[in-house]
């Protein structure tokens, strides 16, 4: 009899990323992986990697219900898997507030707890909720588990989570919540499989794609990260504005008289790469070109992150390794050699042949601190925990 399936949903602000795994004697292992690609009109469904890539044409475009969306896609999907088979599905959360400290099953109270965090993650909750409610509506009887990227920061200290504001916010939950968990996770436990010597010891990770930030880990537990109340906090990224003295949202509140609406559009779209450079806000382009403003974006973009690697190493009283992951972190071997300039003083010292063929480990033999070039699958990290929800329940 052939396994059964599990498909997970890991659902950003402009893709949908599934994952496509056999669930064995052993747990989830990954036949392939999709992804939804909301950039372009009408959407495109892109199957496979590499080579063996299949790109299908959807009818629907952003803008539909999707229910729609969903429906299309597993149509696709059907042509190279059977999905009579599959069993259950997991999802990426971005917000898990106070509430969910881990995965959990998705039922009427869990998913209306979700809906609840809405306004702490507007940009990502809603995508998260609308694969739920399309995957209820088209697989009634199929099991759904959600795992929360800001569980992992659980294990912050009071001090860490706390900004300086009346206590009374504090206790309404603003605070700092952390985000990106699910990739530190995936790379935590790959480093214990490959480096336990380092995975023990203290590690900051800077994941860095279209969203970026940055995590200290001991022990494989999270002790600070860049994010902190919203995923605009930290370093800047590809259109969000990172750390801001909050001086300029009021001056563009009282002077300048934006509406909320118009800031939020600024603060989540039109920042970061994209508005220092006011050309792109892919860094591959800004790297190729030969304009000022994208020198300047990148240079920004670089110091900001090794300054958030000082920050980082002093809530861990020091530092063994500095993982680079994620899209720009695992592919772009200039942005690594730029932010690891700026920490020579702390004793890295990277080997510019190992670092130009992204080589898992890049630093040389006289680094003082270890880095490394690690992939991350926060894929695997949710059908790991669905597996682990929903295995009395598997259809």
């Amino acid at each position: 009899m052939t396994d059964p399936t599990l498909l997970s949903f890991n659902a950003g602000s402009s893709s949908v990323k599934i994952g496509v795994f056999r669930i064995g004697v052993n747990g989830p292992v990954k036949i392939t992986r999709g992804t939804i690609d909301f950039h372009r009109n009408p959407l495109i469904f892109h199957l496979g990697e590499g080579a063996d890539r299949i790109d299908f044409e959807l009818e629907s475009n952003p803008d539909v219900d999707l229910f729609k969306i969903l429906s299309e896609t597993l149509s696709c999907l059907s042509s190279h898997v059977d999905i009579g088979r599959i069993a259950a599905v997991g999802h990426r959360v971005v917000h898990g507030g106070d509430w969910f400290v881990g995965p959990t099953l998705l039922d009427h109270s869990s998913i209306d707890g979700i809906e609840a965090l809405t306004p702490f993650a507007p940009l990502h909750q809603p995508q998260s909720l609308g694969l739920i409610q399309a995957v209820r509506k088209i697989r009634p009887d199929l099991p759904q588990a959600a795992s929360f990227d800001t569980a992992f920061h659980r294990t912050n200290a009071a001090v860490v989570r706390r900004f300086a504001i009346p206590r009374d916010m504090h206790d309404r939950g603003i605070k700092r919540y952390g985000f990106h968990g699910l990739s530190y996770k995936s790379i935590a436990t790959e480093l214990t499989r490959r480096a336990p010597e380092i995975a023990s010891g203290k590690v900051v990770i800077a994941h860095l794609g279209s969203g970026a930030s940055l995590c200290a880990i001991e022990a494989g537990e999270s002790r600070d990260t860049s994010m902190g109340f919203s995923t605009l906090d930290g370093i800047p990224m590809a259109t969000r504005c990172g750390a801001l003295d909050p001086g300029v949202l009021l001056h563009m509140l009282e002077i300048e008289q934006k509406t909320p609406a118009q800031l939020a559009d600024m603060l989540y779209h039109r920042s970061g790469l994209l508005g220092v450079s006011g050309l792109s806000a892919d860094s591959r382009e800004l790297l190729q070109s030969e304009e000022p403003e994208a020198r300047e974006a990148i240079e920004l973009f670089t110091f900001r992150i090794a300054g958030e690697v000082a920050r980082l190493a002093t809530t861990l009283g020091g530092m063994d390794a500095l993982v680079f992951t994620a899209g720009v972190g695992e592919n772009q071997p200039s942005v690594r050699a730029d932010v690891c300039a700026h920490l020579m003083w702390l004793g890295v010292d990277l080997d510019p042949a190992a670092n130009a063929v992204n080589a898992a480990v890049i630093s040389s033999p006289a680094s003082r601190i270890a880095v490394l070039v690690v992939p991350t699958d926060e894929e695997q990290v949710i059908a790991d925990e669905a597996y682990r929800v929903l295995e009395g329940k598997l259809c």
